[in-house]
């Protein structure tokens, strides 16, 4: 699936072309860094380093979904923790770009005993970009942001047409020709399943999600750190 950075990344790559600037030697280059499981230490300790060594003129950078869903979050830790990424990345010159996560409680009835840590962990990263200039898209703030169908089936990753939101948000804050605010529109109303429907659902998304995720942090480890493209290649 092509998530919101691949998508960000064609929108960038597009705006550099229309603008003349895609010749020999003027390649759009284009990396992630991005592992799954991976806690915003992990992201301090393991990535930020290989990240800043791009020198990178826009940086994307989003944590903390791996944070909360931990049996302890320790928020000041987490605040320190996403200060000093927004700082190595704009002391390398980058314009860095970040968003809130939404309170998952709609989706994830369990959820609700961490909508607490939600709430403490988008709080310390508005703070951040407020002292690092970093440019925010406060996806907390909408209520659209928790239509189910925007999300995938495990409630905890956006869906195509969620990732095209995201992309859609962020060339907006980064000003890109041709970018608007239709991205912040609701989804047409539907019709809510039936109560069958409902239960059912919830008893497929325990087995599939909920029971494997108990299992892997019960476990631990295993996670890769290098990154789905983690050199700077030219963008296809």
């Amino acid at each position: 699936m092509r998530g919101w950075s691949f998508r960000l990344a064609e929108r960038l790559a597009a705006a550099r072309a229309a603008a003349g600037d895609a010749g020999p030697g003027c390649e759009f280059l284009y990396a992630n860094l991005a592992a799954r499981g991976a806690t915003t230490r992990e992201i301090v300790e393991r990535q930020l380093p290989r990240a800043v060594a791009m020198r990178p003129q826009v940086a994307t950078v989003f944590s903390g979904t791996n944070d909360v869903l931990r049996p302890s979050f320790d928020v000041a830790a987490f605040a320190a923790d996403v200060l000093a990424i927004q700082r190595g990345l704009r002391a390398a010159g980058a314009i860095v770009l970040t968003f809130t996560l939404p309170d998952l409680s709609s989706l994830i009835p369990l959820a609700r005993p961490i909508a607490p840590r939600i709430r403490a962990m988008n709080d310390a990263v508005r703070a951040a970009c407020a002292e690092t200039g970093t440019r925010l898209v406060d996806f907390a703030a909408l209520p659209f942001t928790t239509d189910a169908r925007l999300w995938n089936e495990d409630r905890i990753h956006a869906n195509p047409a969620g990732h095209e939101r995201i992309a859609a948000a962020l060339a907006q804050a980064l000003g890109l020709p041709g970018t608007d605010g239709r991205w912040r529109e609701p989804l047409p109303a539907s019709r809510p399943p039936g109560l069958a429907a409902a239960a059912w659902r919830e008893l497929r998304w325990y087995g599939c999600y909920l029971l494997p995720w108990t299992l892997a942090a019960v476990r631990g480890g295993g996670r890769e750190f290098a990154g789905r493209r983690p050199t700077l290649q030219p963008f296809p």
